[in-house]
């Protein structure tokens, strides 16, 4: 600031005199006026995000944000040497708790980007120890981690898988503590000199001593990459009527498909229909002027309903399958958790959004949104030709492209016996991305399943009626608010999954 001259900035030293000199001439004043306060006084009022319906307005007191923050902050030692990046909107409450709330409590340093296009950017130059992101976000930066090494040398790509192999099979084990080889271990500081090391440096993560991910269900194989590289990135489940915190995996019990175990104060109970229900301090006053939602969500014993299904293993550790409405089963019995097989798609580069259908059907399809970036910069380096979104989804080769993917996910799910059932036989790729402003996604990204099947309605019957292809006409939003209507027809591709009591897809050729 020593280069800005407007005369009504002062120093912050002499802000900081000013203020001893009033408290020594008014010595009540402070006091007075924070007596005239409760912690149990409203702080803030966040919404949420509207996955199952109109969003919310959550009602928070001071005692809520300031025990939660205090307890996670207690948990993971955190203390006034740690530098965040406060990157992500304040109305949310994930950043309002670990750039505002937690900032407060400990005493750390929240730095604010220079602007949205610098994130990246700012974020290499801060180096943080301590970072949260949603699953989205660490999807974005491994695909452009993985464009930027198909686009190198084939001897570095040699290097970068080479290694890469390496970390999945050692790095989680290395940072946990537990028991490794010595050539493994010496194979691992090599690649940490090579790969590990730059690549985290280049992405800004090289002093994180603890990241986050929450929000939403994170895949396991992207989770699991990013602990290879040797980053203490944890899983935690909360939500905005909890203030966040709930469970958080604890240092040497990171389990990937866990959010862990609650933390103080917590209680976690498994309602009869699978639900997941928590008591705890950081449980919201109400909804803002909806006294109805509040009764039914928050019991007069104190227990929230989350809406989501999961279960506890038997390390206490608590497992999400889904939003408790989405988990159904298939017309067979069998389990089907859509998120679960959605997260997996989601792993690859290739996939950016990924929608599947089972509940009450005969078997598993699922809609496929391409990653633009990822696969034009494929398709760049095949030289095919396209125009548009539209032209790059309907290619043939990148229909094998997915397809490969796809089967990669499905050998996954045949080795687990619970979710054989649940390989996926059908899929098309979308002609167009799914989108908030269509009320498709969330504003936090997270799929609208409900509207997005309504909206999709003629597409998802002409999987299970067994024709080859799909057509469709949706209304899209333009960047300037304008509508308009998209007609399209789409292929749908058969995949064979070994399963042995699979019912047959009755083929229909199109007219």
């Amino acid at each position: 600031m020593r280069h800005y001259d407007q005369p009504w900035l002062e120093d912050y030293a002499k802000v900081q005199d000013r203020g001893r000199e009033f408290a020594r001439d008014e010595p009540g004043f402070f006091r007075s006026e924070i007596a005239k306060g409760r912690g149990s006084d409203t702080a803030i009022i966040l919404y949420t995000s509207g996955t199952t319906g109109q969003p919310k307005g959550v009602v928070l007191s001071f005692d809520n944000i300031i025990t939660s923050a205090r307890n996670a902050i207690a948990f993971e030692s955190l203390t006034d040497r740690e530098e965040v990046l406060a990157y992500l909107p304040m109305a949310w409450i994930g950043e309002h708790i670990f750039s505002y709330a937690q900032a407060y409590c400990a005493g750390f340093c929240a730095s604010c980007p220079e602007s949205q296009a610098t994130v990246m950017l700012d974020l290499r130059e801060l180096g943080p120890t301590y970072f949260f992101a949603p699953p989205r976000i660490f999807e974005n930066i491994l695909t452009q981690v993985m464009i930027r090494m198909e686009d190198a040398g084939w001897v570095k790509r040699r290097l970068f898988h080479f290694f890469l192999g390496l970390a999945r099979r050692v790095g989680p084990r290395i940072l946990d503590r537990a028991r490794v080889s010595v050539a493994d271990r010496v194979l691992y500081r090599l690649g940490d000199a090579l790969v590990y090391g730059p690549l985290k440096n280049t992405l800004g993560f090289s002093r994180i001593r603890v990241a986050y991910t929450a929000g939403e269900a994170i895949g396991p194989d992207l989770f699991t990459f990013y602990r290879a590289l040797g980053i203490n990135l944890k899983q935690l489940y909360g939500m905005t009527e909890s203030s966040v915190f709930l469970c958080i995996q604890k240092d040497g019990a990171v389990k990937p498909d866990t959010v862990g175990a609650p933390i103080e104060d917590v209680e976690i109970r498994i309602a009869e229909n699978g639900e997941v229900l928590f008591r705890s301090p950081g449980a919201f006053q109400c909804y803002y002027n909806n006294p109805e939602a509040t009764a039914a969500a928050k019991r007069t014993d104190g227990w929230v309903h989350t809406g989501d299904s999961g279960f506890l293993d038997t390390d206490g550790q608590l497992k999400i399958l889904d939003r408790a409405r989405d988990v159904g089963r298939l017309r067979g019995g069998a389990l089907f958790a859509p998120k679960f097989i959605e997260n997996k798609l989601k792993f690859f580069s290739y996939i950016k959004e990924a929608v599947a259908f089972g509940d009450g059907r005969p078997f598993v399809t699922a809609f496929i949104n391409i990653d633009l970036e990822a696969v034009g910069d494929w398709a760049e380096r095949r030289n095919l030709a396209y125009a548009s979104y539209q032209e790059l989804a309907a290619e043939e080769t990148v229909y094998d492209l997915v397809q490969g993917c796809i089967e990669r996910v499905n050998r996954d799910l045949a080795a687990e016996p619970a979710l054989a059932p649940s390989q996926i036989r059908r899929f098309l790729i979308l002609h167009k991305e799914l989108d908030a402003d269509d009320g498709e996604l969330t504003r936090t990204r997270k799929v609208r399943r409900r509207i997005i099947a309504e909206r999709y309605e003629p597409l998802v019957e002409a999987f299970y009626s067994g024709d080859a292809t799909g057509r469709i006409e949706t209304q899209i939003t333009f960047e300037d608010g304008r509508k308009g209507q998209m007609r399209a027809e789409l292929a749908i591709r058969d995949l064979a999954t070994g399963l042995p009591h699979a019912e047959p897809v009755s083929l229909k050729r199109a007219s």
